[in-house]
């Protein structure tokens, strides 16, 4: 049975169509469902109230369904909710899937079938919205809980990820790992050189605020077993396992300088850019042994360079003389 009460949103500059959704809809059980003509439209409605189900026509004037998705995908990361986004659209192929997938869209529905798959789809999306908010809530009271203790302080309490002393532990247990087994290490270094004026304009709320933003976009961007940790206001830690030393390139990682670098933060104070700078210093067991705190002194001497060239700046790792 469906959950009556489930927040759908139809987003179409077609009227017609949006009436012809919205009684099909009602038809189906589910009485909150909402109606904007515009993606600009759209997003002023969840910014007064968050919806479960977004459903918006793929084409639409001044803003499209990917560029609004975007949108979307970016108040969620403020703001612990996952909004299910289905496309409407009269493409088909497997490059209009990727293409959508790409852009966070979970699922889309043809035009020419939508008389036949818009309700059963939308009953999927009401199955998978229930498990995802409860483990949403779940994982943020998690980490709630797991920041409060500090876990033998090793967590870091604004973001809920590792500290400086969980990166060195890490990075430690990693460098003995390669050292026993093969393959290869890259530590990547993150600085965020605005973020302190950011704060002084701000204030300290906002600065969390950022922080926590950070931190779930890089969560997002790196490997599930990358290690990830916040080193202290300005700076934040990755540590990836390699087979073969020469994966370890700036290539390998522009997902994570775009990511930061190219998309704004939803936050209280609207949408805030931030620049980032990546410094990399990458080595293999031949250089064994190693000391953590030189690796991690050497990756932040990249940064002012990081900074200058807009680029991500690697070093591969030699033994000192």
């Amino acid at each position: 049975m469906p959950n009556p009460q489930l927040s759908i949103l139809v987003v179409d500059d077609a009227k017609f169509s949006s009436v012809m959704i919205g009684r099909a809809l009602a038809k189906a059980g589910y009485e909150d469902v909402r109606f904007a003509n515009s993606a600009s439209a759209a997003l002023e409605l969840i910014e007064q109230r968050p919806t479960n189900v977004l459903l918006a026509d793929w084409l639409m004037p001044e803003m499209d369904g990917l560029e609004l998705t975007t949108q979307v995908r970016q108040q969620d990361e403020m703001s612990d909710h996952y909004t299910y986004i289905i496309l409407l659209t009269g493409r088909d192929g497997q490059d209009v899937l990727s293409k959508a997938f790409d852009h966070g869209v979970d699922d889309f529905i043809g035009k020419s079938v939508m008389n036949d798959q818009l309700v059963p789809r939308v009953y999927a999306a009401d199955r998978l919205c229930g498990s995802l908010q409860r483990l949403m809530r779940e994982n943020r009271l998690l980490t709630e809980n797991i920041a409060s203790l500090e876990q033998r302080n090793l967590i870091d309490h604004v973001t809920g990820i590792g500290n400086r002393r969980y990166l060195e532990q890490r990075l430690g247990d990693s460098l003995r790992q390669i050292e026993s087994r093969g393959g290869a290490l890259c530590y990547l270094v993150i600085g965020l050189p605005e973020i302190m004026s950011q704060q002084e304009r701000y204030g300290e709320t906002f600065h969390h605020e950022l922080l926590r933003g950070v931190a779930r976009r890089l969560q997002q961007l790196v490997r599930p077993l990358d290690v990830l940790t916040r080193l202290d206001d300005r700076h934040f830690g990755v540590v990836t396992l390699i087979d073969d030393l020469r994966a370890c390139s700036p290539s390998s990682f522009k997902r994570l300088h775009e990511g930061l670098n190219l998309k704004a933060f939803k936050t209280s104070e609207g949408f805030i850019s931030i620049k980032a700078g990546i410094g990399m210093v990458s080595l293999d067991a031949s250089v064994s042994p190693v000391n953590t705190a030189l690796i991690i002194q050497r990756a932040e001497a990249l940064l002012p360079d990081a900074y200058a060239t807009g680029r991500i700046v690697p070093l591969r790792y030699k033994q000192a003389t």
